[in-house]
């Protein structure tokens, strides 16, 4: 009816909508919890966190919002025993480079995607060595920082893909509603 206000959500909804919206974070938190385990890959935790942030701040910016973004990095830099700040400063660069392209990146095809994707991973990890360097005063090694864009540059299509799954059953359940 015309006039006639919509009821008010009921405890199932409320609770689908937050699990809806706590996902991304939450998942990406899993995630590098279960990659800092006896790898023996220390880059493998930074490799997990950023194509889950990337992801999300293209594909769905509200569910990964800078203070999530600030406490994912700042997850990663006690698992991965980084300089405290490292981490929060390089992910939320590249969290708002990411959302402020993130109008042209929707648009592009899986490999320009990913090929910007590459981009992202080579700057955070020159921006976290550069940052390490001035934190510590003497020039760490870079074969680190390369590896570390390389492996996560080459999970990142599987994680896309995985992701975008769970992107398109997530967009499908809120136009069902």
């Amino acid at each position: 009816m015309v006039g006639r206000p919509e009821p008010s959500p009921g405890l199932l909804r409320r609770l689908d909508d937050l699990a809806r919206a706590a996902f991304p974070a939450v998942c990406a938190a899993v995630l590098m919890i279960m990659a800092s385990g006896p790898t023996g890959l220390a880059t493998l935790v930074p490799a997990v966190a950023l194509p889950c942030i990337i992801f999300w701040s293209i594909f769905r910016p509200g569910a990964m919002p800078p203070p999530a973004v600030a406490v994912l990095a700042l997850l990663q830099d006690l698992l991965t025993l980084a300089p405290l700040g490292t981490g929060v400063v390089t992910l939320l660069v590249a969290h708002g480079l990411a959302v402020a392209w993130r109008r042209f990146l929707v648009r592009q095809s899986f490999v320009f995607v990913w090929l910007a994707f590459c981009g992202f991973a080579m700057g955070t990890a020159g921006l976290g060595w550069m940052l390490t360097a001035l934190l510590a005063w003497d020039l760490p090694a870079p074969a680190p920082s390369l590896h570390q864009a390389a492996l996560s540059a080459g999970l990142y299509p599987a994680f896309a893909f995985v992701l975008g799954r769970i992107h398109t059953a997530m967009r499908r359940a809120e136009e069902t509603v």
